[in-house]
């Protein structure tokens, strides 16, 4: 029995023990007269759909893998759906919007295993609908952007390694940039920086964050293998499609205008993208491709995030289509390098949430209506996110593999993860055809 699995188990028996001894304290949970019902209703809708973002994304990247790592890519995202939310509840609900510490980061006793959090509405952050919607709501965010990062790393990332850099990634990097850009003491956020729904906390910080763990990984060994399930990355753009809906309209916290506009402006942006990368891989002398349609539709979702509830529809137009033109390029300018970004995540993500975040600043009271001084604040802006995620989760990766190898070895990574991790295989035709590839791996 290996060390660190009695750690883990030792973490949550700890917290499940803490939690029963926790009181709970006298009417958190009775109506508060401020509630506004139908805000209620809508944002318990909206924090459905991005809570289904993250299995969209499991089979959108499960899709792009070759056959003996899809289910270990699959695993890797809807793992997040678990850690993370115990992390939230624990304290890293505290961590991002517990009460300022410096502009920096919040208390994490604030929230402690979520007290205080319950029926009643916060002033602040959640006024018209109750602080515990508004946590988990917040937590979908949070279960999502570890899970972006794993494609960076896909095909060779050790699963209980990868563990415990979620965790990390959770605590000293997700946790900080939402602090920062949401809440109303945050410094960013007190310097005017427009992040409607995580352009920089979410696709910026992930995008990052997987170019620092490609290049501290090294590239894959071995042979490309083609992508094993088309139709899954297929299914998976759909999911994260309708969940978007949730993602950027829900950060209204509202049944408003703001909502109406921020859906709009989602799909025109997404629809927009989809052709433009088809139609720009045509003029490039490709053939249209299903994976190149799915690919522009998250781009040109990941580019109107920053700025959905405020910039017009026809503004979400020329987003769309100047960031899917640059995540093009950066793709094909990455393939060039040496680093093995396996499932471009920082060209798509990382690229489209920096350049969304650009735009922000031109067109949401920016540089478009005269203000340099705001577009000069997100430029501002994205450097010290950029910054900051980079050396802290490289550090983070060198310290997780200081404790777990984060790298598996070459044969595993020869059997491929779902055998090598988990004793599970996917398009096997029967035990032979295992054997047979662990005979090969092994000669």
């Amino acid at each position: 029995m290996k060390k660190r699995w009695i750690i883990l188990m030792t973490l949550i028996v700890i917290i499940s023990l803490i939690g029963v001894l926790m009181p709970e304290n006298p009417g958190l949970w009775e109506p508060d007269e401020r509630m506004n019902t139908a805000n209620v209703a809508w944002m318990i809708t909206a924090t459905i759909f991005v809570l289904m973002m993250t299995p969209g994304l499991s089979f959108f990247y499960g899709g792009m893998v070759g056959k003996k790592n899809v289910i270990s890519t699959i695993l890797q995202s809807f793992i997040a759906m678990g850690v993370v939310s115990v992390i939230w509840v624990v304290f890293g609900f505290s961590l991002a919007f517990g009460d300022d510490c410096g502009g920096f980061i919040g208390n994490p006793a604030s929230f402690f295993m979520f007290q205080h959090v319950g029926a009643k509405t916060d002033t602040y952050l959640a006024p018209t609908i109750p602080l515990a919607l508004y946590a988990l709501f917040q937590m979908k965010f949070a279960i999502i952007t570890p899970s972006l990062i794993t494609g960076s790393f896909a095909e060779r990332v050790r699963f209980s390694g990868y563990l415990i850099f979620m965790i990390l990634f959770c605590i000293f990097v997700y946790c900080p940039l939402a602090h920062w850009t949401w809440h109303p003491d945050g410094f960013l956020r007190q310097m005017g920086v427009v992040d409607f729904a995580g352009g920089i906390v979410v696709h910026a910080s992930s995008g990052v964050a997987a170019l620092a763990g490609a290049i501290f990984l090294g590239r894959r060994s071995g042979k490309r293998h083609a992508p094993a399930n088309i139709p899954f990355v297929i299914l998976g753009a759909a999911m994260l499609w309708l969940g978007w809906f949730g993602f950027n309209a829900g950060s209204s916290l509202a049944a408003d205008g703001i909502t109406i506009k921020a859906f709009l402006n989602t799909n025109t942006a997404s629809a927009t993208a989809m052709m433009v990368w088809i139609f720009f891989d045509c003029l490039r002398g490709r053939k249209p491709s299903a994976l190149g349609a799915a690919v522009g539709a998250v781009v040109g979702l990941v580019a109107i995030t920053p700025s959905a509830g405020y910039v017009t529809v026809g503004e979400s137009i020329f987003i769309a289509l100047t960031t899917t033109m640059v995540c093009n390029v950066a793709v094909y300018w990455k393939n060039k390098t040496s680093v093995d970004d396996a499932l471009d995540v920082f060209p798509t993500h990382g690229v489209g949430g920096i350049f969304g975040t650009v735009l922000t600043g031109v067109f949401v009271n920016g540089l478009f209506a005269g203000n340099v001084s705001v577009f000069l604040i997100h430029l501002l802006a994205v450097v010290l996110v950029c910054g900051y995620t980079f050396i802290v989760s490289y550090a983070l990766y060198w310290l997780t593999n200081k404790m777990i190898p984060l790298r598996v070895s070459a044969r595993s990574e020869a059997i491929g993860l779902d055998l090598s991790q988990h004793d599970e295989s996917y398009g096997y035709a029967d035990e032979g055809e295992r054997e047979l590839a662990e005979y090969h791996a092994e000669n």
